[in-house]
């Protein structure tokens, strides 16, 4: 791929994105991003896709404004970015957008397709797009209606103002702001105890959220059916029997919950 170098580490594939000069969303780029996406849709290895930029201001700018147009070439293309942000919220691996830059209309709408997105003090988020005469093209404006409420997102995409990630945390665009300096450890125990889950996992309660923001009663019947099934699991009765071995229901619970588990998962090991 030009556009992408990709590396894989202990179920977590980093994905870094490199389309000079400034990282704008092209044809060429989000053709790359669905195959690589669409890719991993039989991939039982891959657990986490983390993306990052190697443009030193941009995480990436926005759609290519060379599409936006009534050509049909134009227009193909613009349908094809579409299908690449309803593909990342697609996947059953869990998607991280790691922003350390500029995040503006097609740009933040690849953050928010992201299950996590961690933001530095570098960061700019924005959907500015009815300042060239259109709408918000992949789910901007959907996600920030359910995200921040009507007043909040008529606003924001009315003012088309970027927002610092401390302000876009506070508005749910993405999931924390976390200092620069701080990221690399942030990200090391964040998806370090996430890797060690199963793919499974992942894919149970990404399935469980989706449904309850669309049907709170929906949801509420899936998770029981999940948690069902997972109760007759052989596997969760031994995780069972190790985890009150080892001090739960005790009142080593009360202060030592996460040395229960520590205990718990090394004798599952053995």
């Amino acid at each position: 791929m030009k556009t992408l170098s990709i590396t894989h580490q202990n179920g977590i594939a980093k994905v870094e994105i490199s389309n000079p000069p400034v990282n704008v969303l092209t044809i060429d780029l989000i053709n790359e991003i669905n195959e690589f996406v669409l890719s991993l849709k039989n991939d039982g290895e891959t657990k986490i896709v983390v993306f990052e930029s190697l443009h030193n201001t941009f995480f990436l700018a926005h759609l290519d404004l060379n599409v936006i147009n009534g050509t049909q070439g134009g227009q193909a293309a613009s349908i094809e970015f579409n299908h690449m942000i309803a593909n990342i919220k697609a996947m059953k691996q869990l998607s991280v957008a790691v922003v350390d830059g500029v995040a503006r209309g097609g740009g933040n709408e690849f953050v928010m397709a992201c299950d996590l997105a961690y933001g530095t003090e570098n960061a700019a988020f924005a959907q500015p797009e009815i300042h060239v005469n259109i709408p918000t093209g992949g789910q901007g404006a959907v996600q920030f209606a359910r995200r921040m409420g009507k007043n909040k997102a008529l606003q924001a995409l009315l003012l088309g103002n970027d927002f610092t990630a401390q302000q876009a945390e506070q508005l749910n665009i993405i999931t924390q702001f976390v200092p620069k300096a701080e990221m690399d450890t942030f990200l090391a125990t964040t998806l370090g105890v996430i890797s060690q889950l199963e793919l499974r996992d992942i894919e149970m309660y990404k399935a469980i959220i989706t449904s309850s923001i669309k049907d709170e009663e929906a949801g509420a019947e899936l998770e029981l059916r999940y948690f069902l099934e997972r109760a007759k699991e052989h596997k969760t009765a031994a995780i069972i029997d190790a985890f009150l071995t080892h001090g739960g229901q005790t009142e080593r619970e009360a202060k030592d919950i996460q040395g229960i588990f520590v205990d718990t998962a090394a004798q599952m090991n053995q």
